[in-house]
């Protein structure tokens, strides 16, 4: 029986293959140019299908991550940050500590590299097909505070619920209401065994009290981020003042 191209591109539509319709005929050209076999010729079909859903999937997933910036742990100045080692490193891009639904808790003075770091394993999370995503601590507020009268708010949100990795950047950069304290507290609960969180702050669990305000809350927020996580300590100058280019050159 003899099909003709047309009706082969209408059951790949069909059958939902919508990026290998685009390369039939060229592929069937190949086919019969390179003597491919009907095993080759079916191989080279799907595997080019599959490669494009992975690129589009990794695409949205990026697109959802709202990155800052893209950094990767290979840009890492990690021959300027003494108190952290390359095995350390590696042993953090091995993801083991997101597969057991670890946090990872990034201390130090600004510009010291934890927004870097955390934005490194969260793409290198990424890559490897988890959904990941970056909200700065203000805005998460924001995005508390109104996902119940803006559905853009709301989208962002069940984004952000649905994450393997939620990275929290600026943790205690002001001081919160009693009411954003607790909606705070009830966002880390539901991503509380769900999720690995990551959580970068110029301060030490030991002073979240002071800034959340209220005792109770503190306890309870500090008890579910604590109880499987590691706390890493930058130290050193700021990469931003150290490298930070300036308009009359070196002279």
């Amino acid at each position: 029986m003899t099909v003709s191209t047309g009706e082969l591109k209408q059951w790949m539509s069909t059958l939902n293959m919508t990026e290998a319709v685009h390369i039939l005929e060229e592929s069937l050209l190949d086919a019969q140019s390179k003597d491919w076999s009907c095993g080759q010729f079916l191989q080279h079909i799907l595997r080019y299908e599959l490669r494009r859903r992975e690129d589009k999937q990794r695409a949205k997933r990026m697109k959802w991550a709202a990155f800052p910036f893209l950094k990767s742990l290979d840009d890492f100045r990690l021959e300027e940050q003494q108190s952290l080692s390359k095995r350390h490193v590696e042993q953090l891009r091995e993801l083991l500590w997101l597969e057991h639904t670890y946090n990872l808790i990034l201390l130090g003075p600004p510009g010291v590299g934890k927004t870097h770091l955390s934005v490194g394993l969260g793409m290198e999370a990424l890559e490897r097909g988890h959904r990941v995503s970056f909200v700065a601590m203000d805005n998460l507020i924001h995005l508390l505070k109104t996902q119940e009268i803006a559905r853009t708010s709301e989208t962002r949100m069940k984004r952000i619920l649905s994450s393997d990795l939620v990275i929290i950047d600026d943790l205690m950069f002001m001081a919160m209401e009693k009411s954003e304290s607790n909606l705070f507290f009830q966002f880390v609960n539901k991503l509380y065994g769900q999720a690995s969180i990551i959580l970068t702050s110029n301060k030490g669990p030991e002073d979240w009290g002071e800034l959340l305000g209220d005792p109770a809350i503190t306890t309870a927020i500090l008890d579910r981020i604590l109880h499987k996580s590691e706390v890493i300590k930058l130290s050193g100058d700021s990469f931003r003042l150290k490298h930070r280019e300036t308009i009359f050159g070196n002279t």
